[in-house]
């Protein structure tokens, strides 16, 4: 008899546990679908960074054929095509991470601009479900938004990616997309604490990512001391990962001096954004500063 009834009492907290698993689940997915109504409201702000993002791509990747040409024709078309897809691929992840970073980062700038910050963060919903449903979909929009972009540079320029890796491109991108987010939501606390300046004290993080991280060219140019701040952005390892999977390389690229960095960047940044996230949730409220006007 004991021994049925600790079975029955094991099945009955299996169910409560899946239940409640089923319910954090429902509750993540409909932050997704939120963000998704949002997304299609503002269709008007979603075709101006799309057109800003591809006149910007095919802008910078203009750069390699116009290079041939004040060469003199001593940069070979091989050496050219490579500058080309080199360029098109830094400009399609950089798209793809910024999306990313700047779809968690303005996740308290929209709830705010909606004017719903307060009944969001006073809800009965664990943060980290709220900040997965963000994520999720910040993933899915910037997959939507670089491939559309990936499409359109297809038609300009001629980009000979037959003999690329596109699984291991697509594990170092996943892997790259964690350790984003992480970034993002520690860069999501100055929004919530400076309701007057923190989205743009935001974009500043995004900017020095940028500059360090190679997306145009080899982070080898770079003076020392950025070189330094470059080991410690994820998109570096992104950038250099996806290029060597994607790239036709004189030596085997090896995935995994890419790969282990961005994993001990995930599992770092995210767990402390969320703890700084909360401690910057927690003053918030304290001090009056979650409200929907500056």
């Amino acid at each position: 008899m004991i021994g049925l009834a600790r079975e029955r009492s094991f099945q009955n907290a299996a169910r409560k546990a899946a239940r409640s698993a089923g319910n954090e689940v429902n509750k993540g997915f409909a932050f997704v679908e939120r963000n998704w109504y949002l997304a299609k409201r503002y269709w008007a702000w979603e075709l101006v960074w799309i057109t800003y993002n591809v006149v910007n791509a095919l802008s910078v990747t203009f750069i390699a054929p116009s290079a041939q040409a004040a060469s003199g024709g001593t940069l070979s078309d091989q050496a050219t095509n490579n500058l080309i897809l080199y360029l098109a691929i830094g400009t399609a992840i950089w798209t793809f991470l910024s999306v990313v970073f700047d779809n968690v980062t303005e996740m308290v700038t929209m709830e705010r601009w909606e004017g719903t910050i307060e009944y969001t963060f006073m809800a009965p919903v664990s943060r980290l479900t709220h900040m997965v449903g963000a994520c999720m979909f910040a993933l899915i929009h910037g997959i939507i938004l670089t491939a559309l972009q990936l499409l359109i540079m297809v038609l300009f320029f001629h980009l000979d990616i037959s003999n690329a890796n596109w699984p291991l491109a697509l594990l170092i991108l996943i892997v790259g997309s964690f350790s984003f987010i992480g970034f993002g939501t520690m860069a999501a606390v100055l929004p919530m604490l400076y309701t007057e300046r923190g989205a743009q004290m935001a974009y500043i993080i995004r900017a020095i990512i940028l500059l360090v991280s190679g997306v145009y060219y080899s982070v080898s140019v770079l003076p020392g001391f950025l070189q330094a701040l470059s080991v410690i952005s994820p998109a570096t390892y992104v950038l250099r990962g996806i290029r060597g999977a994607l790239m036709p390389q004189a030596t085997p690229y090896n995935a995994w001096g890419d790969i282990w960095p961005l994993l001990i960047c995930a599992a770092v940044s995210i767990p402390v954004g969320q703890y700084i996230f909360h401690l910057a949730e927690r003053y918030a409220k304290r001090t009056g500063k979650l409200k929907r006007n500056g």
